[in-house]
């Protein structure tokens, strides 16, 4: 049971968590310590940091409606290998020993910062002139994308684009459209999977990120206006690798 002070802590790190992943991507990296911090333990923590954060999500997926018509033909097949590697994720974080995790969260939280370290590159290389992969390897890749989004999450997008750079001839916006609605198939899926085993979200917590997600989704269209993301996004990127010391730190001290 967490005091209202916790609680609002959460809810203040799910509103800025949502409108940093709106504006520029690792919004987990400022939730999912934020957990660690009241003292959940680590695959409570991640659990429930992905059922919390995807209404914010879907806010600003809502958004994209309108850029996924030149590329709805990939949706179909995207979606269901989507929906299986996340599924296949959460259910391998499921099994992962407590011990297992505790030593992977630095590695998966340095794969995470180093994705929003070279962000810009990612982008630039996803609109330039380089050959296109066919459907049957691009949909492996997203099955690949997608058991790293059910297990941990951060940095997932980025992956994304990455991996539509290669398989589709579209521009960044419709991109981010395909790539923003299937972050949200991924947590929900993921969400559904982590809530049928017991004491893997904390109701409290979750409730407390969630409402604060949405908050955060609704007004991040509005607070980019007024924010440079580029020097937000360098910010959580120095804020990541500190959590990467941080957590090191606690795997070769405890």
């Amino acid at each position: 049971m967490l005091d209202w002070p916790a609680l609002l802590l959460l809810f203040g790190a799910g509103a800025v968590a949502s409108g940093v992943n709106a504006v520029a991507g690792g919004g987990s990296l400022i939730s999912f310590p934020a957990l660690i911090g009241l003292g959940i333990p680590l695959k409570a923590a991640n659990a429930t940091n992905a059922v919390a954060l995807w209404p914010g999500s879907l806010a600003s997926a809502i958004g994209f409606w309108s850029q996924l018509r030149a590329v709805r033909r990939h949706l179909p097949p995207l979606l269901l290998v989507s929906v299986i590697g996340s599924v296949l994720g959460a259910l391998l974080l499921v099994l992962t020993p407590p011990s297992a995790f505790r030593v992977a969260v630095p590695l998966l939280i340095l794969v995470a910062t180093l994705l929003l370290a070279f962000q810009p590159q990612v982008r630039q290389w996803a609109q330039g002139p380089h050959g296109k992969v066919g459907p049957a390897l691009g949909y492996t890749l997203q099955l690949a994308v997608s058991v790293y989004g059910g297990y941990f999450g951060a940095g997932m997008g980025i992956m994304m684009l990455a991996v539509f750079g290669l398989m589709m001839d579209a521009t960044i916006h419709e991109l981010n459209a395909i790539k923003t609605w299937l972050a949200v198939v991924i947590n929900v899926a993921a969400s559904a999977t982590f809530l049928t085993h017991k004491g893997m979200v904390l109701a409290e917590p979750a409730i407390a990120l969630g409402l604060g997600s949405i908050l955060g989704g609704y007004f991040a269209a509005r607070w980019s206006m007024s924010v440079e993301s580029e020097k937000m996004r360098k910010a959580i990127v120095v804020f990541g690798f500190a959590m990467v010391a941080w957590f090191t730190w606690r795997v070769l001290v405890e």
